[in-house]
């Protein structure tokens, strides 16, 4: 599993290391961790040389060491920005014969340095660390904006610029938002992010981790034992917690998922979250809905068991009208989920239009006491708080500080929250407990009814016995391989998606 620590836990394990070492050190095991990653890539690349970006500060100085380690195989060119670079750093590059230009950080960029950027096909960007203010100004960004779209970048510790704690300033748009330029939304992005030890909030977090590319972890010698605030499963985590079958098993013990979904106007969802449920493999799935809805799941996928019964967890919510429409099954499925709400031993997934009638019954009084997880998008997630009493926040907001949004609505309501995304969050009610963070999908998944597959399959793994982080975050990492699995490369219906479920798991299981 990956974790993240905040930057004050950070600084405090590194200080602590650094105290029992010769001075210099530290910098000097992340140095070498850094060249070798420039190496590596170099000779991917068959690159010949290396610009590196240094500013000031230990970020600085690790850029500093590592172009004195690289001098020689290859043609290392320095570019300091700032008014004092870091002494020992400066010193070790120019006796291993670097050209260091130095720049002003508030002054234009050189025309030389800038020829030299446009041409540059492998840059170290070691201007910034966790010890910046976010941004990028002056010479910094011209800097980054002059490094071709074709170069490598490889970021030091963090992109320059970015918050480490993983938040967006009010009032700027998606990192992810933009295509081209070196200088996004006033932070680098790069190809890749060479950090050391413990891993931060940013290169985790949905607001900034559009701009860490790749990451690769070089382990310095700086021990964990501090709780993160942020985590990540991987694949030996799925294959640890997806519930498999013992031969004392049947269908009602690997447990029975039931469905309300689906309404005269989005019929199709409730094809694809019983889908989605019937290829995760829930012991059972029973579908609550229209009559036609029922006949379309049923042509889909025979095993379904139309009708109520018994079930450990249900899924609600997936293209249903909550205020109605001209057809009386509206009505039904509105009361449906009225139900499922006030049956207090029934975990349940609250997706789509059962959101607000979750709101609305919160209003009267209502408590969730069984397990509860929540799966908005931004904008479901803004209109939520508003329905829950809060001040209703733009998508924008929500995305700039998606963890913030994410933890009230928690607290608010008493659920579990799955915020969806590229990066996708799970967040527990519970403050103490670290965020969950998942980016395991192609942006081809972005398509209509992907939210109704992510549904099925998390019903399936709270009906199997988990709690709802971890069905949560299991099943958004299974739903993102399963989409980079349907199509690699290209795009992914939700239909497909759902099919894919199957063999993923599978290939998680056996590790």
């Amino acid at each position: 599993m990956l974790q993240g620590y905040a930057v004050e836990d950070v600084r405090a394990a590194e200080a602590q290391v650094r105290g029992r070492l010769p001075y210099g050190e530290l910098m000097q095991r992340a140095a070498r961790g850094l060249a070798a990653v420039v190496r590596e890539r170099a000779a991917e690349r068959r690159a010949t040389g290396v610009v590196v970006l240094a500013g000031p500060g230990d970020n600085g100085g690790d850029a500093l060491h590592a172009a004195a380690l690289l001098a020689g195989p290859l043609k290392v060119t320095a570019v300091g920005i700032a008014r004092d670079l870091h002494a020992r750093g400066l010193a070790a590059a120019t006796r291993a014969g670097v050209v260091v230009h130095h720049v002003a950080p508030d002054g234009p960029l050189p025309t030389l340095v800038e020829d030299l950027l446009s041409r540059a096909d492998l840059v170290v960007d070691g201007l910034l660390g966790m010890g910046a203010r976010p941004g990028l100004r002056g010479a910094m960004a011209a800097a980054l904006d002059a490094v071709p779209d074709t170069a490598y970048l490889i970021s030091v510790d963090l992109p320059s610029g970015v918050d480490p704690a993983g938040i967006r300033p009010p009032g700027t748009t998606s990192l992810g938002d933009a295509l081209h330029g070196r200088c996004v939304r006033d932070a680098a992005r790069a190809e890749e992010t060479v950090t050391f030890g413990m891993l931060k909030p940013a290169h985790l977090l949905p607001a900034t981790e559009p701009a860490v590319g790749r990451l690769t972890v070089v382990d310095i010698g700086v021990p964990t034992g501090r709780r993160p605030v942020v985590e990540r499963l991987e694949p030996a985590d799925a294959a640890r917690l997806w519930p498999v079958p013992g031969a004392g098993d049947h269908k009602y013990s690997r447990g029975v998922l039931g469905v309300v979904a689906g309404s005269d106007t989005y019929p199709g969802a409730a094809v694809l979250c019983t889908t989605a449920a019937v290829e995760a493999g829930a012991g059972m799935v029973r579908y609550l809905g229209p009559r036609r809805c029922a006949d379309l799941v049923l042509a889909a996928c025979p095993e379904v068991v139309p009708g109520p019964g018994r079930m450990q967890a249900a899924v609600v919510g997936p293209g249903i009208e909550p205020h109605g429409c001209d057809h009386p099954d509206c009505d039904d499925q509105v009361e449906r989920v009225r139900e499922a709400f006030a049956d207090q031993e029934l975990a349940l997934v609250v997706d789509a239009g059962a959101l607000p009638l979750l709101a609305g019954w919160l209003a009267t009084g209502g408590r969730r006491a069984a397990p509860t997880l929540l799966t908005p998008h931004a904008g479901e997630l803004a209109q939520l708080l508003a329905d829950v009493g809060e001040d209703r926040p733009t998508r924008e907001q929500v995305e700039a500080d998606p963890v913030g949004h994410a933890r009230r609505a928690a607290a608010l309501t008493g659920c579990t929250v799955l915020l969806k995304g590229a990066t996708t969050l799970v967040v527990d009610p519970d403050p103490a407990v670290s965020v969950r963070s998942q980016a395991d999908a192609p942006h081809w998944l972005a398509t209509a009814g992907a939210g109704d597959v992510l549904a099925g399959v998390a019903g399936v793994l709270l009906a199997g016995g988990l709690d709802p982080r971890d069905a949560g975050s299991l099943a958004a990492m299974v739903h993102g391989l399963a989409a980079g699995r349907a199509n690699p490369g290209g795009p992914a219906r939700a239909l497909a998606v759902a099919r894919g479920v199957p063999g993923v798991v599978a290939s998680l299981l056996r590790g």
